[in-house]
């Protein structure tokens, strides 16, 4: 099963800066550039890079392009995110809402995060999440495809925790990096708040208690309904 045209073009990208070819601060190519380069629309050139962007390896810059990403300062929180936990304990009714789902071979990023070979699918969705019906947060999860693929649809979307729980797959730790954005037009019109505004971005590696990390996860939230509680 083929990857989507922005996934070979995010893995291009990814493996250049790896390669030398652009270095950390330096501004790349504009979009009409790369979009001639690889022969595609603007649009699917956009959604590579705001993917790049999303996993914090490119950094759009208001005015000045789009530029390889220094490494942020990061902060470690205690616990495991899990948004149905979270509104259950502040007694808020969770609920989401299904972008897409599907099956695909993985992006580099996904595979090297996930330690999957070049062989395997994953199951990638993207969800809004509700709390009481507001939406708090746009999340792409991808899951090694084996480990879920005998799951319901319901019983992943729903609440995947709980699932893998009932199962006997126990959770085990967690490496979370948190940076501030702006939102983009798309998370702007998902998450019903002006394009521009604050949002808190989470990306998410979830490893078994065995250690094999079994989910990627990259969150947006909306600045104005979510907040970070980090404990030392």
């Amino acid at each position: 099963m083929g990857s989507p045209i922005y996934i070979r073009i995010h893995n291009s990208i990814k493996e250049s800066i790896e390669n030398g070819k652009w270095q950390v601060g330096e501004r790349i190519p504009a979009e009409r550039e790369l979009a001639i380069e690889f022969g595609v629309s603007r649009m699917t050139l956009r959604q590579a890079i705001q993917t790049l962007v999303d996993e914090g390896i490119l950094e759009r810059r208001v005015g000045s392009g789009t530029f390889v990403a220094r490494k942020k300062v990061q902060e470690k929180m205690s616990g495991i995110t899990s948004f149905t936990q979270i509104m259950e304990n502040q007694n808020r009714h969770p609920s989401s809402k299904t972008i897409s789902y599907q099956v695909a071979t993985p992006s580099l990023s996904e595979r090297e995060h996930l330690k999957l070979n070049d062989k395997v699918n994953v199951l990638r969705m993207e969800r809004i999440r509700y709390a009481d019906n507001v939406p708090i947060c746009f999340e792409v999860t991808t899951l090694p495809y084996d480990l879920v693929k005998k799951y319901q649809r319901s019983q992943i979307t729903k609440s995947l925790y709980q699932t893998l729980e009932e199962h006997g797959l126990h959770i085990g730790h967690a490496q979370q990096i948190v940076s501030a954005s702006s939102a983009s037009e798309r998370i702007s019109d998902y998450l019903n708040i002006k394009r521009g505004a604050p949002i808190l971005k989470l990306r998410q590696i979830t490893q078994l208690n065995s250690g094999k990390p079994f989910e990627y996860v990259r969150t947006e939230y909306a600045g104005e309904r979510f907040e970070f509680y980090l404990e030392k």
